[in-house]
């Protein structure tokens, strides 16, 4: 799984922006579901759950079948935002977050 929070600029309302877009074909590759709240992309796995508060967008990526391939979808929303929409975006911030950590056995030693 993989966080990331979008800074808009002062005013920009960036996120009902991305809705319209997406929405209106304007970005193709993406498409909203449940009322808006989700977003999918059509080529690569997973998808974003996000909010949109006064000035900063939440995402959530996740790609439950085919774990560890997140970066694929944020690869494309991030080029994406850079290409067509960099004037309403002032900062993106991303946090990863590690799979849990298997412990090692240890081997017994004989006498």
């Amino acid at each position: 799984m993989i966080r990331m929070q979008i800074v808009e600029r002062p005013g920009a309302k960036l996120f009902s922006l991305l809705k319209r877009a997406i929405r209106s074909k304007e970005l193709r590759t993406f498409s909203l579901e449940r009322h808006g709240t989700r977003v999918v992309h059509i080529r690569s796995p997973g998808h974003m759950v996000w909010t949109g508060t006064e000035g900063i967008i939440a995402c959530e990526i996740r790609s439950p079948r085919e774990e560890g391939k997140e970066w694929q979808f944020l690869t494309n929303l991030v080029g994406r935002l850079a290409d067509r929409y960099p004037e309403f975006v002032e900062s993106i911030n991303i946090q990863l977050t590690a799979p849990p950590v298997v412990p090692v056995k240890k081997k017994r030693r004989r006498k």
